[in-house]
């Protein structure tokens, strides 16, 4: 039993914080309780403020950039190495949950499998396996499952799901990553749509569906999908669509708002151009979301724990969402209780409070007057355990 002492802990439900308390962790991860102070030895956390672990809800960990030098015929044992890297990355940057969106040979189920049986520490992984693409569409050429036809799309999510994938993966849409490629281009029909959410409803999970413009997130949403990525273009009517109970949206506004970091990285003038060409619409999209009130969770398209201009992605997520509008509680909400209640684990993660995953990292100023905090988190905790102290 360890105890974590002189900490601000804040309650990302209520925004409520409990000042100068000591949170308990129990020998098997969990958070035992919360007292007024510690009782004997404790790690002092020096008046700082204590959050839940983040939790980024769009990842690929094994992608490559530029995008056009994936090898779809790699090696899988290499593939899983690049993602342990990025999932260590992901882990010391404070993001002790993840959900992978579509992994090149399945490697996010792969390092899970790793991680349970205790050959590596990661963040607590909720994979795709492989998103599942028709040939030809925006999947094309990242080692996607590629099925056409109703009966194909639910015979490739099966086999994601016996593999052991824990949602479905779909693209509705074009994107941004092509030359002459339009996130406006719808890719799928009824039926592909309904094959895989038949699947997905069979193991009592759902699906996600890369998104891009409004009549297909309503052909979607008509089909049972209830999660989206991106939607680069929303309008009014659909937004509000999106807002109904147990229907989440991922912006991944750092898709089209990190010009500099994708250039760092090598990636095409094209894919760049597409991402420059998309940010206002993208930006408007999103600030309509929120207007509405639909459900946002934090996403990244990117590894998520790599650093824009010294911010890991995923925080650099959160403060784009702050200046689409989004108030300081729900931008924390994005990023825990959102992503918990999306991931059907929030009865044991994405708060501190007795019984749930010892999971937690700490900031030097209130996240609830100013996002920009989390930019600080100098103090990562997994299940009880310190995984980083410090600044990265």
């Amino acid at each position: 039993m360890s105890w974590f002492a002189n900490a601000n802990v804040v309650d990302v439900l209520t925004g409520q914080v409990r000042r100068g308390a000591a949170v308990q962790t129990a020998p098997d991860g969990t958070i035992a309780q919360i007292a007024d102070r510690a009782p004997g030895d404790a790690y002092d956390v020096g008046g700082r403020w204590l959050l839940p672990g983040l939790i980024s809800c769009h990842t690929h960990l094994s992608i490559v950039f530029p995008f056009s030098d994936t090898d779809e015929n790699e090696n899988p044992a290499l593939t899983a190495y690049r993602a342990a890297t990025r999932a260590a990355q992901a882990l010391r940057a404070g993001i002790t949950t993840i959900r992978s969106v579509h992994e090149q040979n399945r490697a996010d189920l792969l390092l899970r499998t790793a991680v349970s049986r205790g050959w590596f520490t990661a963040p607590r992984i909720l994979g795709a396996g492989r998103a599942i693409s028709t040939p030809g569409g925006h999947g094309q050429g990242a080692g996607c499952a590629y099925a056409t036809g109703e009966r194909e799309f639910y015979a490739a999510a099966l086999a994601e799901l016996a593999a052991g994938a824990d949602h479905v993966k779909i693209f509705i849409n074009g994107g941004l990553a092509s030359a002459g490629e339009h996130y406006q281009n719808p890719e799928l029909t009824d039926g592909e749509i309904r094959g895989a959410v038949r699947a997905a409803g069979e193991h009592d999970t759902y699906v996600v569906a890369h998104s891009g413009e409004p009549k297909a997130i309503r052909q979607a949403l008509a089909q049972g999908v209830r999660c989206f990525e991106h939607a680069y273009r929303l309008d009014d009517q659909t937004a509000e669509l999106l807002a109904r109970p147990g229907i989440f949206l991922t912006p991944t506004l750092c898709v089209t708002h990190t010009e500099q970091w994708m250039r760092d990285r090598g990636f095409e003038e094209h894919t760049i151009q597409n991402a420059r060409d998309a940010a206002g619409e993208h930006l408007d999209s999103v600030r309509r979301a929120i207007r509405a009130g639909v459900t946002l969770v934090n996403g990244t398209d990117y590894p998520p724990g790599d650093l824009v201009d010294g911010t890991p992605v995923a925080v650099h997520e959160v403060l784009l969402l702050a200046s689409a509008g989004l108030s300081p509680l729900r931008c924390l909400q994005s990023v825990s209780v959102n992503a918990a209640r999306l991931l059907a684990i929030s009865d044991h993660v994405g708060q501190i409070r007795p019984g749930y995953a010892a999971d937690f990292v700490a900031v030097a100023a209130s996240p609830l007057e100013d996002p920009g905090a989390l930019r600080t988190i100098d103090l990562v905790v997994q299940a009880g355990r310190v995984i980083r102290e410090g600044r990265l």
